[in-house]
């Protein structure tokens, strides 16, 4: 490098370029010409900084009088470090004041980035190893770098011809890119698609430090996205085809070269983990063959490969393909067998990753095929991880997922789940209590369970948790505590805790889930209570919140509430309540709903509520029977059932009855009075019978007549 090549720039004051090994200069003007040229825009600056510096080819800078450029709206902070003193006392009077405050390291590492700045080739080089002797990791040492123009050096020198100069750069910007403000810097700076070409070139050190580089400034969002509009997926995805002889091999077994390979598979799958919290990015992901890659490097003995590999897989496990795939590849055998792994961080990643994609019931069976059931409840059961509340929310979680099925409940009874699960009730974090419960939930669907249950004082702390605010957990209590009250025992616990009134209040909540699933919990409760209407009326106000939800536009809130009207109109005073809450208009409102959740609870609630007073004549004059009528082409037996029950009680009324023998009821009737249903035939035959006596009564008349 020859003298006139050199930038004259004094520390504090400079503007970060550098001329190393016949490197460009690039200024903040450039950085915004590479980001520009990522999102698809062009800046018209042409190399040239914002305040005409000098273009590439080595000319001298005069960044003395430059004005510092103005800040923009589209990175997270300015792109310049041009901004200078207005005189060199003032100056001086604040690196007095900042010698107080730092220590002599700080002023060190200005130096070094002073010698990078001025000095030729070798300067360069030797004062990026000096750099790499202090501990950049800590923030001092971070903002000393920052503070006098250094991240624009190190940028610049990611497009020298020395790949000395950038591998040094590399290795100082992959340790101090772990500062949140440096990472958003360096996109400002146009850093990405400069560490993305890196990735595209053939030196394998170099890869690797530029991987490792984006894995960390990747976690800053406008990041992730530049990564993608520069077409780095596709690259970092190439990183990790790995032989699997260099997967299943011990590092001290491998040659130089297979090293290096193991170790670009590594930096990549770090890169491509920060990547993955992005929706956009998965999906390209996928579509660069991702998959298949992560299954292979699951497989391998190398702990710091199957750890990003497997944050990455529990990221994308959100998503429907990645859990189809996961499931249709066999990772779950390979997922399950690093539970038992010592890493905590890996145990965590594998369990979050079980739980997202446990929901499908091929998915569930293979974990418990592969033993995997056994140490997520080991997990649980372990004391020594009650304080790390990430790992144990996972593991609780798949857990969770996984009771879904009837076989793996019978494998969770097996190793005392449940009783593990009672346990942890008293914990005080809101994720971990949401999936515990979830839990319980699933398995106290048998008997059996709500036995352990309750021998285990789970009800109580069940019950103490309805006065939580967090909606999933409220969710899942209800749910738990619907499958208690159908056990006679558990029944009768719940009414000394008081709990249905505490059931009864979550239907003042705002959450619309949590509104459903506290009416569904109410109907067994209502059911199975002792002396359950004078228990009803004497909540204030209770009858009258039930019907003013039948407003609600969410048709699942809609068929619980009308289940818990069916059941709470069995009794003949609470019927009374009802029909003077206007019950029968806003039911009559509901029957054109094409759901049938909702038309099969809406029929058996219009037969609980027609028998009083005028109800069945009102319903008739809301014209709702030829509605109702047209429930019985539904494919749903259930529909079928609860809507016979509701035309039986309609066809009490005369002119109901020629309504829905006009409306061609009959046919239908026909063929559901031969159902294996009893409730079914029995009605369907009522209902014959009413529209029989009816047409009997007419002819009668008519002979009579004549």
């Amino acid at each position: 490098m020859n003298a006139t090549a050199r930038r004259n720039v004094v520390g504090g004051r400079g503007v970060g370029g550098s001329s190393v090994g016949g490197g460009k200069v690039v200024r903040g003007g450039k950085a915004k010409a590479r980001n520009g040229a990522a999102n698809g825009t062009s800046n018209g600056s042409d190399g040239v900084g914002p305040a005409g510096a000098a273009s590439a080819g080595g000319a001298t800078a005069t960044a003395a009088k430059e004005k510092p450029p103005l800040k923009t709206h589209d990175s997270y902070e300015s792109d310049s470090s041009e901004q200078v003193s207005s005189s060199d006392e003032e100056e001086r009077w604040k690196d007095s004041k900042l010698s107080n405050d730092v220590p002599s390291e700080y002023w060190h590492i200005q130096k070094l980035v002073k010698y990078m700045k001025a000095g030729n080739q070798t300067a360069t080089i030797v004062a990026l190893c000096c750099l790499k002797d202090h501990d950049l990791t800590t923030q001092m040492n971070q903002r000393a770098i920052q503070d006098c123009g250094g991240l624009e050096v190190l940028v610049n020198l990611l497009e020298s011809n020395d790949m000395k100069c950038r591998l040094g750069a590399l290795s100082v910007l992959s340790e101090i890119s772990s500062n949140l403000d440096i990472r958003r810097a360096i996109v400002d700076l146009g850093g990405i698609p400069l560490l993305v070409q890196i990735v595209s070139e053939p030196g394998r050190d170099l890869k690797i430090m530029a991987a490792e580089t984006i894995g960390n400034v990747a976690k800053v969002r406008l990041a992730r996205k530049l990564v993608r509009k520069c077409e780095g997926i596709p690259r970092l995805v190439d990183l990790l085809d790995v032989n699997m002889n260099c997967l299943r091999s011990q590092r001290e077994q491998l040659s130089e070269e297979e090293r290096e390979m193991l170790d670009m598979a590594r930096a990549g799958a770090r890169a491509l983990w920060s990547l993955s919290e992005s929706r956009h990015n998965k999906e390209l992901m996928c579509r660069s063959g991702i998959v298949p890659l992560m299954g292979r490097l699951l497989k391998s003995v190398h702990i710091d490969v199957v750890v990003p590999t497997m944050g990455t897989i529990q990221q994308c496990a959100s998503q429907a393909n990645y859990q189809l795939a996961i499931t249709t590849e066999g990772m779950i055998f390979d997922i399950v067998s690093h539970l038992t792994s010592d890493n905590l961080d890996l145990k965590r990643q594998c369990s979050s990753a079980i739980f997202k994609c446990a929901s499908d019931k091929t998915a569930s069976d293979m974990v418990r095929e592969s033993g995997g059931l056994e140490p997520l409840v080991g997990i649980a059961r372990d004391k020594t991880v009650r304080d790390n509340k990430q790992l144990l929310a996972a593991a609780t979680g798949a857990i969770w997922k996984c009771a879904a099925s009837e076989a793996n409940v019978k494998k969770l009874d097996q190793l005392k789940a449940v009783q593990v699960l009672v346990q942890l009730l008293n914990d005080e974090n809101e994720e971990v209590l949401t999936n515990v419960v979830g839990a319980i939930s699933e398995c106290v669907k048998y008997q059996n369970n709500r036995e352990i249950l309750r021998t285990c004082g789970g009800i109580p702390l069940l019950v103490n948790l309805l006065n939580m605010t967090h909606a999933p957990l409220l969710e899942n209590i209800a749910r738990t505590l619907k499958e208690c009250a159908t056990d006679p025992e558990s029944m009768t616990l719940m009414e000394e805790l008081d709990a249905i009134r505490l059931i009864w209040s979550l239907l003042k909540n705002s959450n619309p889930k949590v509104q459903a699933y506290a009416a569904w919990a109410l109907c067994p409760c209502i059911q199975n209570a002792k002396d359950s209407g004078e228990l009803v009326r004497s909540f204030v106000g209770a009858l009258e919140l039930v019907v003013g939800l039948l407003k609600s536009r969410d048709n699942f809130v809609l068929s619980a509430v009308c289940a818990a009207i069916a059941t709470i109109a069995k009794d003949r005073e609470n019927l009374s309540v009802l029909s003077d809450h206007k019950v029968i208009r806003m039911l009559a409102d509901l029957v054109y709903t094409t759901d049938d959740l909702l038309r099969e609870h809406l029929a058996a609630a219009i037969a609980s509520c027609a028998p009083y007073s005028m109800n069945t004549q009102e319903l008739g004059r809301l014209k709702t029977v030829t509605p109702i009528v047209g429930y019985m082409v539904s494919n749903n037996p259930r529909v079928h059932r609860t809507t016979a029950m509701a035309l039986q009680k309609l066809s009490e009324d005369p002119q109901n009855c020629i309504t829905m023998h006009q409306s061609g009821v009959v046919p239908f009737l026909l063929e559901t009075v031969g159902s294996k249903d009893r409730e079914l035939q029995e009605a369907s035959a009522g209902c014959l019978q009413n529209i029989r006596k009816l047409a009997l009564r007419a002819e009668e008349l008519e002979l009579c007549g004549e």
